[in-house]
């Protein structure tokens, strides 16, 4: 059964995960907006996406571009978990898989470091 949650506290878990990049990493984040919505309307699945040009493919065209963006589905997550805890867990390994994207680390990289 789906954990329970208002929208405004999945937000604030959102924000809690992105506390946890360190500082040095966080300033590096650049034109990137995170979003949270319910479900992604192709594959209701997904937990979250990012949508973007990767830090390590931008070059001297990217001036201008529109920001990259992080969307966390929050119906999605909260039907995997449990328990409240669960849900803390699983927002913060899909906040910093994402954010990874956003630094040009690949899923199987990511698989290989624990955070798939």
């Amino acid at each position: 059964m789906p954990v329970e949650m208002s929208p405004q506290r999945f937000e604030d878990l959102v924000s809690d995960a992105l506390d946890l990049i360190p500082p040095k990493l966080a300033a590096a984040i650049d034109n990137v907006v995170v979003l949270v919505e319910a479900r992604h309307p192709e594959d209701p699945e997904l937990l979250g996406l990012y949508e973007g040009i990767a830090l390590t493919e931008r070059d001297s065209t990217y001036a201008g571009a529109l920001p990259d963006t992080i969307t966390i589905y929050r119906d999605s997550l909260l039907e995997i978990c449990d328990t409240d805890d669960d849900v803390v867990e699983e927002v913060a390994i899909t906040v910093i898989h994402e954010i990874a994207h956003h630094f040009g680390i690949d899923d199987d990289r990511l698989h290989e470091l624990g955070w798939a």
